[in-house]
């Protein structure tokens, strides 16, 4: 893989608000930002749109991507459930001279960290707590009771995690946390 553009990683828990954060990170262009589609064996969610939110593929297929070292990094969340940033797609945004931010899970961003150190911000986001991050999830109403608590029994281990990357952003306040975000992006990518 070439070098290309600073790499910024956004992980969390399920229901932390990353994604909400990264959203608002894309609508500002002086940043630069391209937004990294994963790929994952999982069934679309609602409205999400292949080859926009991610690139859903069937699990053979995913297998085989692992098999040819197509991927910076892949991850099996979930039992059968894998999910993992193709090179091509890293490579697809460096040509474009913009920076990759990433919307990933926790072990993912820390081996996009591990593997680009000096290229790569990682930024943990931290939910104010447990039972937030399960009224927050039961609000989406795209999963059933014992999905959400797969993901709940999940976050008390990723929450661990947090001190390994390089910063922690609270997400207590909505707004505080994204005015937060754009100002370490900014900064990062100068």
């Amino acid at each position: 893989m070439s070098k290309g553009g600073k790499l910024i990683v956004f992980s969390a828990p399920s229901g932390s608000g990353k994604t909400t954060i990264v959203r608002h990170l894309l609508e500002h262009p002086e940043l630069n930002l391209e937004f990294s589609i994963s790929a994952a064996t999982r069934q679309p969610r609602g409205e999400e749109i292949n080859g926009t939110d991610y690139y859903f593929i069937d699990l053979k297929t995913f297998k085989n991507h692992i098999k040819n070292e197509d991927f910076v990094e892949w991850e099996e969340v979930y039992r059968d459930n894998f999910y993992g940033t193709l090179k091509s797609e890293v490579e697809r945004i460096w040509a474009m001279n913009k920076n990759v931010i990433f919307d990933i899970d926790v072990a993912g961003g820390l081996r996009i960290k591990k593997k680009f150190p000096e290229q790569t911000l990682a930024v943990f986001v931290k939910p104010p707590s447990i039972d937030e991050l399960k009224i927050r999830l039961k609000k989406r109403s795209t999963e059933s009771e014992d999905k959400i608590n797969m993901r709940i029994a999940k976050a008390s281990v990723e929450l661990a995690t947090a001190p390994q990357f390089d910063i922690i952003i609270k997400n207590y306040d909505l707004d505080q946390a994204k005015e937060e975000a754009y100002n370490l992006v900014s900064e990062f990518i100068k």
